[in-house]
């Protein structure tokens, strides 16, 4: 059986909480993330799916329940030891990228483990491996604003990978990438988590980019209401099984 990697308990978030304008983003969410997983999550404007990936990665914490990250209890553990939890355990991967302008690509991705005090010859090994890789080390020393989107994107994904983290968060990975670049970035999410064995929980709004992954994670009005294994079928067949869902809550269709 395959280890867990992250679980919910009865995860709560609420927004100005103690105030009439108080508002509960999630409401008693629990799930699971097992090893080797890859998982999309989906929702509607205003489903509380940005709320979610926060609250399951340390970004931010649940107003009540547990999360549990390798076994460890994240939502008591104080600022400091969340930060150094989080890099050490988690690698991140957003839409605007976040690399550090004043930074060449080189440093943005050796940043996590300068903070981590590894030697100068592991970090240059490290970086110039997953460089490799990733078909940018030609590009090490220029600044992001030297860069296309799509070095960029490979250069945050190196960042994200280069502390060996298990679990990869990815927050609309392809939103500020073109059409080829997206397709390229998903084929390196599929051969990080078939070949390297790295889990990953994505969000997304597009249909198509879900379809890459193993699972479908749909929320609604703050609350898991559909999941979808892809299991034997095709990348076709299960990317119709999402348009489906995604067409019924355009319709309306979805229970409230």
């Amino acid at each position: 059986m395959r280890d867990i990697i992250l679980e919910a308990v009865n995860m709560v978030k609420v927004y100005n909480e103690n105030t009439e304008n108080a508002f509960e983003a999630l409401h008693g969410i629990n799930f699971r993330v097992y090893d080797g997983d890859f998982i999309a999550v989906m929702g509607p404007s205003g489903s509380g799916k940005s709320t979610f990936i926060n609250n399951i990665s340390t970004i931010d914490r649940p107003t009540s329940g547990k999360v549990y990250i390798h076994n460890t209890d994240v939502s008591t553990m104080s600022e400091e030891e969340i930060g150094r939890f989080r890099y050490e355990n988690l690698g991140f991967i957003f839409q605007a990228f976040n690399l550090l302008d004043t930074h060449t690509l080189y440093e943005n991705i050796a940043m996590p483990l300068s903070l981590a005090r590894r030697s100068v010859d592991e970090i240059h090994d490290r970086v110039h491996s997953l460089a490799k890789t990733m078909n940018i080390e030609e590009a090490l020393q220029k600044y992001p604003n030297e860069c296309s989107g799509g070095q960029r994107q490979r250069a945050a994904i190196c960042r994200a990978l280069v502390n060996d983290p298990k679990l990869i968060v990815a927050d609309e990975p392809t939103g500020n990438l073109d059409s080829k670049n997206s397709a390229e970035l998903l084929k390196i999410f599929r051969k990080l988590n078939e070949e390297m064995g790295v889990t990953i929980v994505m969000v997304t709004h597009d249909p198509l980019i879900t379809s890459y992954a193993d699972k479908l994670i749909y929320i609604r009005d703050g609350r898991i209401e559909t999941e979808l294994e892809r299991g034997p079928m095709t990348q076709e067949t299960f990317f119709s099984a999402i348009t489906e869902i995604n067409s019924a809550e355009s319709k309306g269709l979805l229970k409230s």
